[in-house]
């Protein structure tokens, strides 16, 4: 399976997927439609590409097949949709971040298929995969790596598996400091299990970000920040979140160079 191919196939899985989370949502009444609160809580939908879904197609048009007018696209809508966001600075540090006690224990299993969104994210996100005789976990598998142009083999077990982790394209604690913090629990959950803010990639460059935003750190492959920052842009409008200053001359920056 070549690099388009494999990242076709995950956007075809990420949408199956992301039918199956509206279903959910119009269930527990996280409806797309509900408006922000001014200083206080949201409802969020369930899924980025459901509240975005031009915006999500664009990205998904460049992560098959980048072209100058799929890119000129994307832009034009990622800063349409970031005019949109609030700008303001991230709230003060209040000690030690609880990342289980804010967004849930480990990986959630949202559609309750049985296989958590780690596995999910696998399944959908590398390329030659063979699954477990579960049908749920990968055993093995090949990461053509969008954030550092890396092809990674992946193997399953207790050394290996850590060797492709996957991402928060908007990290939960910089999700928790700008916004997240007025969400309810069963939205933080689907934030942080939301398909289009995770993406598998090789453990040093997940490292290596930590939780830095668009202005502190951007993938080292140069030809995919448009589309990783037209992401965060989704994502953090999605969940009614905000842009520091600093990262939305940043996020502007990079769609200015977006052909």
């Amino acid at each position: 399976m070549t690099g388009t191919q494999s990242l076709t196939g995950a956007w075809a899985g990420r949408q199956q997927r992301i039918l199956v989370a509206a279903a959910l949502v119009a269930v527990t009444g996280l409806l797309v439609g509900c408006q922000p609160t001014p200083g206080g809580g949201v409802n969020a939908p369930g899924s980025s590409a459901e509240a975005y879904p031009l915006l999500t197609s664009d990205i998904a048009e460049v992560e098959a097949e980048p072209t100058p007018q799929a890119q000129a696209s994307l832009a034009d809508n990622a800063l349409a949709v970031l005019d949109t966001i609030p700008v303001q600075r991230k709230t003060e540090w209040d000690g030690p971040f609880d990342r289980v006690a804010s967004f849930g224990e480990g990986w959630a299993d949202l559609d309750g298929d049985g296989c958590n969104t780690r596995q999910e994210m696998l399944a959908e996100g590398l390329g030659d995969t063979k699954l477990n005789r579960d049908q749920c976990r990968v055993d093995t598998g090949v990461l053509h790596d969008p954030y550092t142009g890396e092809t990674v083999p992946f193997t399953r077990g207790e050394n290996t598996s850590d060797r492709v982790q996957i991402d928060h394209v908007v990290a939960l604690y910089n999700a928790w400091r700008t916004g997240a913090q007025d969400l309810s629990f069963e939205e933080r959950v689907a934030l942080a299990n939301d398909p289009l803010n995770l993406q598998p990639t090789v453990d040093w460059a997940n490292d290596e970000k930590e939780s830095k935003d668009a202005s502190q750190w951007l993938p080292p492959n140069e030809a995919y920040h448009c589309t990783y920052v037209a992401r965060q842009i989704a994502v953090k409008a999605t969940y009614q979140l905000w842009v520091t200053p600093a990262e939305d001359d940043a996020m502007r920056e990079v769609l200015a160079t977006c052909q």
